[in-house]
């Protein structure tokens, strides 16, 4: 694969780390600022195709880096999960979306420690991720 798109893909994945890192905290030390930026998802049709394109740069690099990362056979799937939930939802008119947001939203975010913890494990298991020989996954 052509180096630009490897250094690119990790720096997403780089990217991606420091947002759930900077997500758990947020969540753990300052709830209502964690939960007005949550709140904020798919409030506008802008902000919902910013939101799927990022979770398909963040997918598509996921796949694309796997082989050289830790937990290899792991990633990828992430990445799947990511790429064609992001498709589906481009499928779906915004209005929809931002109803089920508003509907869900509140109701996950009553959850600000757990969504806080699962965060930062993933922000850190991305690093180790990244900070690990592909052969120690």
């Amino acid at each position: 694969m052509a180096p630009v798109i490897t250094v690119t893909a990790l720096g997403v994945i780089v990217g991606a780390a420091l947002y759930l890192l900077a997500l758990g905290v947020s969540a753990l030390t300052r709830p209502e600022i964690a939960r007005r930026f949550l709140g904020g998802f798919a409030t506008t049709r802008r902000l919902h195709f910013i939101e799927l394109a990022l979770r398909v740069c963040v997918g598509g690099a996921l796949i694309i880096s796997a082989p050289r990362l830790a937990f290899g056979t792991l990633l990828p799937l992430f990445g799947w999960v990511l790429v064609t939930t992001s498709v589906a939802l481009a499928l779906v008119p915004w209005r929809l979306h931002q109803r089920f947001a508003a509907w869900s939203v509140p109701r996950a975010t009553r959850h600000l420690p757990l969504i806080g913890i699962a965060s930062l494990v993933g922000g850190v298991g991305l690093v180790v991720a990244i900070i690990l020989p592909r052969a120690a996954a």
